[in-house]
């Protein structure tokens, strides 16, 4: 597991260091989100092209922590030129991993760590995450470790949610 800990560490720090998709798209005819941490002072704003109900381009602007920033530039990776559908599957899934007990992304089932991460507490075994949908992302799964940094995580993801719930009324 260490080695595994290790490879996601290095992933968090190389899309960092060296950010995908980094920018903003013209504004129009793309359409802007901002997300924003009161907490921490993260800032993200997530501009996107939707296109033949697909997520033909993206870009992400931004400061804040190493979480925050690298969380976009997965999640930038992630999505661009996917249906959107499948986009929203995705935040979906990277948001369940986000709001789950550590225990059942470790399988340790250690009885003292109930912390729910500020989740809300559902009866009965919590839903498995398929990691592997996740790509890339599955390496901020060590995040829900620390429930401070959950919002730094999941903030360009929540943009992003925002901005195609936007798009799509805007089109009704």
């Amino acid at each position: 597991m260490a080695d595994l800990e290790e490879l996601y560490r290095e992933i968090i720090l190389d899309h960092y260091r060296s950010p995908r998709n980094r920018g903003e798209l013209d504004s129009p005819p793309a359409h802007r989100v901002e997300g924003f941490n009161p907490l921490c002072g993260d800032e993200v704003v997530v501009s996107m092209m939707v296109e033949d109900g697909k997520l033909s381009d993206l870009k992400i602007a931004g400061s804040g922590c190493s979480i925050s920033q690298s969380s976009a530039s997965l999640m930038s990776a992630a999505v661009k030129g996917k249906p959107v559908g499948e986009v929203r599957r995705l935040i979906n899934t990277f948001k369940g991993m986000m709001s789950i007990h550590e225990a059942s992304l470790e399988g340790d089932g250690h009885p003292e760590s109930n912390g729910t991460n500020g989740a809300e507490v559902v009866a009965g075994e919590p839903e498995e995450i398929d990691l592997d949908k996740l790509g890339e992302l599955a390496a901020l799964q060590g995040v829900v470790k620390f429930p401070v940094r959950i919002k730094c995580a999941t903030l360009s993801l929540n943009a992003l949610a925002q901005g195609l719930d936007e798009v799509t009324a805007q089109a009704s």
